[in-house]
C-alpha cells in the first residue's frame, strides 16, 4: 500500500507536494479503512484526483510511472536519466528532482527516497520504520554509502555498491546482484504497482484465450452484465504464416519464441504466439455477440467500440481488486475515458464494498467525472484536487482540508462554482461571442 509520497521539481510540481493515503479523523465509510495496528495507522483504500485540463493530474501519474521505471528497469550505461524537472522557472532544470515514498510491504513500512538529475543519482535512502523507531538500512550520498550497523559487516553489500553506476539506483543494482535484503521494496515497484494510462491495453490478455484459466470464466461471466453487447471472449487460431506482421518481426518470433513460451502482439488486433512441439502457433482474441435468432456472431477486437475496448482493458484490474487477498495498487489515469459514469460508479462501489480493515489493495485514479464527487461514494479525504497557478506551478490538496465541507454537503455544487478550486479558468466568453466575432470580421474586411 502507498502510505504517502512526496515529489518536488517534477514537471509542473515545482515545490514539494505531499500526497497521503492516511485517513483523517472523519468517521464516514470507516468500516472500509485498512487498519495497521502495529503502527496505529488507518489507511485509505482509494483516492480520486480531480482538476482542470493541464492542472497536473497526469503529472502525478507520470511521477509514479517514472519511479517504477527507474527502480525496475533503470538507465543504461552512459545514458541520461529521463527525469523531467519544472521548466517554467529559471532554476528548475538546474535543480535536482526529489521523490520520497512511504510504503506498506508485508506489514512493514519502508521509507524509500532518491534525489536525481539527468546524469546521476545524487542521494538515495532506504529506511525500515518500526513501531517505535526508524532504521536507516542504507544512505547513499556524495558517492558513498552508509549501512545500518547490522549490515555494516556485509562485504558483499559493499561490493555491490561499488559496482553501482552513478546513473543507477543502488536498490536496482543490489537486487540484480542477488542481494535479497532490499528485494521486497524492489518487488513492490515491479509487481504491486500497476499503472494504467488512458491508452493502455491489458497486457496479459492470453488469460482470456485459456479456458482453464479462472480469469477466463470470471471475465465471461461479468461481460454480459456490463451492457457492452459482448456475451463472451474467445480465441481464434490463425496460421502463423498468415499473421499480418512485417517479415522482420516474423523472423524474430521464429528465432526467439522457445518451446512452451508465449509472446504477445498488440496492434489493432491482439495475438499470442506460442511454440508447441517445435511449431509456432498463433491465436487471436475475438469477441462474440448474440444475434437476433439467438445464435452468436464473431467480432474482431478492432470492430468493438472504444468504450467496449476500454472495459476489456480495465475490467481485469477491477477483477484483481475484487480479490480479497490482493496487495496490488492500481493507478488509473483518466478512468472515465470512453466509459459511462454509471458503469464506473458500479465498479468503484463493488470494490469499496469489499474493502475492510484487512484490505491491503488500493485504487488511485484521475478523473473529470464530477458525478463521482459524491460523499455517498467517497470520503472527503479520498477526494483530491490539482490546481495550476499563474506561474504554471501545480498544487495538490484534499477536500478534507476544507473545514466547512460537511459530510452531508453536495460537494459537486461547491466544486463547480469554483469554491474548492481545481476548475479550469476560461476567459473567452465575451471575445468569442457571436456578436464579437461578427464585428471583428467586418473590421478586418
Amino acid at each position: 500500500m502507498i502510505i504517502s509520497f512526496r515529489i518536488s521539481n517534477w514537471m509542473s510540481f515545482k515545490e514539494e507536494t505531499h500526497f497521503t493515503m492516511v485517513a483523517s479523523r472523519e468517521r464516514q465509510h470507516g468500516d472500509r479503512i485498512a487498519r495497521l495496528n502495529k503502527y496505529q495507522l488507518r489507511v485509505l483504500p482509494m483516492a480520486a484526483i480531480y482538476g482542470g485540463n493541464a492542472s497536473g493530474k497526469t503529472n502525478l501519474f507520470r511521477a509514479l510511472n517514472f519511479a517504477k521505471y527507474l527502480v525496475v528497469k533503470g538507465s543504461q550505461p552512459d545514458s541520461l536519466i529521463p527525469v523531467e524537472p519544472f521548466r517554467l522557472g529559471a532554476k528548475g532544470k538546474a535543480n535536482p528532482t526529489h521523490f520520497h515514498f512511504e510504503l506498506l510491504i508485508d506489514e512493514n513500512i519502508y521509507g524509500f527516497s532518491f534525489t536525481v538529475d539527468a546524469h546521476s543519482i545524487l542521494e538515495e535512502k532506504l529506511v525500515l520504520v518500526t513501531s517505535t523507531s526508524e532504521r536507516v538500512l542504507y544512505h547513499r550520498q556524495n558517492g558513498n554509502a552508509e549501512f545500518d550497523e547490522k549490515l555494516a559487516g556485509n562485504e558483499f553489500l559493499k561490493f555491490a555498491f561499488q559496482g553501482t553506476r552513478e546513473n543507477q539506483l543502488f536498490l536496482t543494482n543490489s537486487v540484480s546482484q542477488n542481494v535479497d535484503i532490499f528485494k521486497p521494496v524492489y518487488d513492490w515497484f515491479k509487481n504491486n504497482l500497476e499503472l494504467v494510462a488512458p491508452d493502455s491495453r491489458f497486457e496479459s490478455f492470453e488469460q482470456f484465450l485459456d479456458e482453464e484459466n479462472p480469469l477466463f470464466t470470471t471475465m465471461n461471466e461479468m461481460l454480459p452484465l456490463l451492457d457492452t453487447g459482448i456475451t463472451r471472449l474467445g480465441g481464434e487460431e490463425v496460421p502463423f504464416e498468415n499473421l499480418p506482421l512485417p517479415t522482420a518481426l516474423k523472423t524474430k518470433l521464429q528465432e526467439e519464441v522457445k518451446e512452451g513460451k508465449t509472446f504477445r502482439i498488440m496492434s489493432d488486433d491482439r495475438f499470442v504466439v506460442t511454440r508447441k512441439k517445435g511449431k509456432l502457433l498463433a491465436k487471436k482474441l475475438v469477441t462474440y455477440h448474440q444475434s437476433a435468432d439467438g445464435g452468436e456472431v464473431k467480432f474482431e477486437i478492432n470492430q468493438e467500440s472504444d468504450g467496449s475496448k476500454r472495459v476489456l482493458d480495465l475490467l481485469p484490474a477491477f477483477l484483481d481488486l475484487f480479490t480479497r487477498d490482493t496487495k496490488k495498487v492500481y493507478v488509473i489515469d483518466e478512468v472515465g475515458r470512453s466509459l459511462h459514469t454509471l458503469l464506473i460508479r458500479k465498479l468503484l462501489n463493488a470494490y469499496l464494498n469489499g474493502c475492510s480493515a484487512a484490505t491491503r489493495s488500493q485504487l488511485l485514479l484521475t478523473t473529470h467525472d464530477v458525478l463521482l464527487m459524491d460523499q455517498q461514494l467517497l470520503r472527503r479525504d479520498e477526494m483530491w484536487v490539482t490546481e495550476r497557478d499563474a506561474s504554471g506551478q501545480s498544487n495538490l490538496f484534499s477536500f478534507s482540508e476544507y473545514k466547512d465541507v460537511r459530510y452531508d454537503k453536495d460537494i459537486r455544487k461547491s466544486y463547480l462554482q469554483g469554491r474548492l478550486g481545481g476548475i479550469p479558468r476560461i476567459f473567452f466568453e465575451g471575445r468569442f461571442s457571436g456578436a464579437a466575432l461578427e464585428g471583428e470580421m467586418l473590421e478586418n474586411g
